[in-house]
């Protein structure tokens, strides 16, 4: 059974692990905005200064089994006066090891328990079309606004391909 930790700042073995489950997600087709091949190292320096950096308030969620990380999810609060009330979801990702076994749901009902806690009363996210991740957030209540035929590259590089965008009400 995987437990649900919550990551303020990662120590060495967390950050390597996390760059371990990017460089797997990256490598098994979803992009994150990245293109493979995608090394360690670059992985390892995107969580430590982008992702989880100093003064950023993104709270990151990790599923752990023992030592390894199976999966993260990450919430970004808007923090414009106008925006106070809605979230965005940020880099679900599980490991292939572990894929089938209830790791995104179990990571998005933890992450949507948050958002309410902070009493954000909406949440949006983007996920590649077509992919199973939009099997998973139809199932969890999620609607779908759309999709923006070639936002982004696919991981190889080989062309773009379309992004669907959802929302929740909480």
């Amino acid at each position: 059974m995987h437990e649900i930790e919550r990551i303020e700042t990662p120590t060495r073995r967390p950050l390597s692990a996390l760059a371990e489950l990017l460089v797997d997600s990256v490598s098994g087709g979803a992009a994150m905005g990245f293109l493979a091949p995608l090394s360690h190292e670059a992985a390892r320096h995107w969580w430590q200064y982008d992702a989880l950096a100093p003064g950023m308030d993104t709270p990151l969620w990790v599923a752990c089994n023992g030592e390894q990380v199976d999966g993260v999810v990450q919430l970004s609060a808007c923090q414009k006066p106008g925006g106070r009330h809605r979230g965005e979801v940020l880099k679900l990702m599980v490991h292939s090891r572990a894929r089938g076994q209830g790791v995104a749901r179990h990571l998005m009902t933890t992450l949507e328990a948050h958002a309410g806690a902070l009493e954000l009363s909406l949440l949006s996210l983007d996920t590649r079309a077509g992919s199973p991740a939009e099997t998973l957030y139809q199932r969890l209540g999620w609607e779908k606004m759309g999709d923006i035929p070639g936002y982004s590259l696919d991981p190889d590089g080989s062309g773009p391909w379309a992004t669907a965008f959802y929302f929740r009400r909480l």
